[in-house]
């Protein structure tokens, strides 16, 4: 099994449930829910409602580890940040998926959208974009802008999404995102702040007839898997980590 904990700073595994249709936001139907989540995971005690009207539920945050999940207007979420193997995560999103038709009335018929994601954060004090450029490389066709005369980059986050059957209901995305900005450039003062590498198979759609939220999360999880190790370790979550230790 592959140590996340050493390709990156910090990691996350998620999971997301879009629905068509708004969710409940009755006080006794979403305080259920949670207090239901806490019996299986006790230390999960910090409630809160955004201004947005979300509903959250974490652990806390001191650790640097912890699990939260929340309630959005036509959307749950589940994450688990640094968790110590994808099975707790997956355990925890499985519970979530099992809780929600019964607690929040959300049928298979009512997906919009579900994804498994996983996600990589590399604290770094210098430009991003440049640095992923560096890392990665910018492909033959873009090589040219880099030899311009005093040429800076200030602006690189590849992302790709490919459709992963002839119906394009299932679809994988890879996007890095960086924080460096003009002014960071133009200033030479760099902050250290997070580059992320956003790794993501969703399922578009109802679900098929006598399909289940959790086994649509496995297959999602099995494809994650197989792609993370053959098309994205290796080829960008070590490459960026080595270029960082090297600076």
């Amino acid at each position: 099994m592959i140590d996340f904990s050493t390709l990156a700073d910090d990691f996350y595994v998620n999971m997301n449930l879009n629905t068509e249709m708004a969710l409940p936001a009755a006080r006794e139907t979403v305080l259920g829910f949670f207090e239901r989540v806490q019996k299986t995971y006790p230390t999960m005690r910090n409630f809160y409602a955004r201004e947005s009207g979300d509903f959250v539920l974490e652990e806390d945050k001191e650790p640097g580890h912890y699990r939260w999940i929340t309630i959005e207007s036509r959307r749950v979420c589940s994450g688990y940040v640094n968790p110590p193997s994808i099975a707790a995560a997956l355990e925890q999103h499985r519970l979530v998926l099992e809780l929600i038709p019964y607690m929040l009335s959300v049928s298979p018929l009512d997906c919009e959208a579900l994804d498994f994601m996983m996600g990589f954060d590399y604290a770094y004090r210098g430009n991003h974009d440049a640095l992923v450029a560096e890392a990665l490389g910018t492909g033959p066709a873009f090589e040219g802008l880099l030899d311009i005369p005093g040429s800076l980059v200030i602006n690189f986050e590849p992302a790709l999404t490919v459709c992963l059957d002839e119906t394009c209901r299932q679809q994988a995305r890879l996007m890095i995102e960086t924080r460096t900005n003009a002014y960071h450039v133009r200033r030479g003062e760099f902050p250290e702040d997070q580059i992320s590498v956003y790794f993501t198979v969703r399922q578009y759609g109802s679900l098929e007839p006598g399909a289940s939220f959790e086994d649509t999360l496995n297959q999602l999880r099995q494809h994650h898997e197989r792609f993370l190790q053959q098309h994205v370790i290796d080829q960008v979550l070590r490459p960026l980590a080595q270029a960082i230790s090297a600076k």
